[in-house]
């Protein structure tokens, strides 16, 4: 599994010869300038929740490569009235792809589409895959709702947002990481706006010091799991 990080809460992730797509939020975001939503390959979109800051460039990226939308079941219905390919689902459901299990998660967020129309109530993702299982925790604030992922997932990965104002802060996010039973995290939702920027350094050595690895990837890198 192949997971690079697009800037803001965008991800692209490869796995069994699939491409995905989260919550693209790319030709908009001025650090984000060298990524070119054109280039980009999907099979699926996975959108977590409805702010602009994460759907942005869903329907570019959908139009350019007939991906499969996979959301809430609002999202999912928004997206199908406009003529794209998607799949619904709710908290606590799960999908079989032929990459591999999804699951929709609890995140304590809002969700609303840029033009007012609601979005359901956020989530996140659970993805296992044959090799590999992450945790994409969308926009949340800690809650006790993670504690219940290592009751049935073993994960290798913990993508937790850690910018705060928003979301999680680090020190929240340390936390979550306990929960999920997860010492290796990829933080994103930093430093896209004023609001959600943070010490790369301090936020390090804080995971450090609880024994975890904190990544966090410049725009465009990757890691391999």
């Amino acid at each position: 599994m192949k997971i690079t990080y697009l800037g803001h809460a965008a991800l692209g992730i490869e796995v069994d010869g699939k491409y995905l797509i989260v919550d693209p939020y790319i030709s908009a975001n001025p650090k984000a300038a060298h990524i070119n939503i054109q280039n980009l390959k999907a099979d699926f979109i996975l959108v977590t929740h409805a702010h602009g800051d994460h759907v942005l460039d869903v329907e570019a990226i959908a139009k350019n490569t007939g991906a499969l939308i996979v959301s809430n079941a609002e999202i999912a219905d928004y997206y199908a009235k406009k003529g794209f390919n998607s799949h619904g689902m709710n908290h606590g459901g799960s999908w079989n792809f032929d990459f591999g299990t999804v699951k929709y998660v609890n995140a304590i967020h809002s969700s609303a589409f840029p033009d007012g129309t609601y979005g359901g109530n956020p989530g996140g993702f659970v993805l296992e895959s044959e090799h590999k299982n992450i945790y994409i925790a969308g926009d949340t604030a800690l809650t006790y709702d993670m504690k219940l992922i290592p009751l049935r997932t073993t994960l290798d990965l913990a993508i937790l947002p850690i910018g705060s104002n928003y979301t999680m802060d680090v020190d929240d996010a340390i936390t979550a990481s306990d929960f999920v039973e997860c010492d290796k995290i990829l933080g994103y939702h930093y430093d896209t706006f004023g609001y959600i920027e943070i010490d790369h350094a301090e936020a390090k050595k804080k995971f450090f010091d609880a024994g975890k690895d904190l990544m966090l990837l410049p725009i465009g890198d990757s890691i391999d799991l």
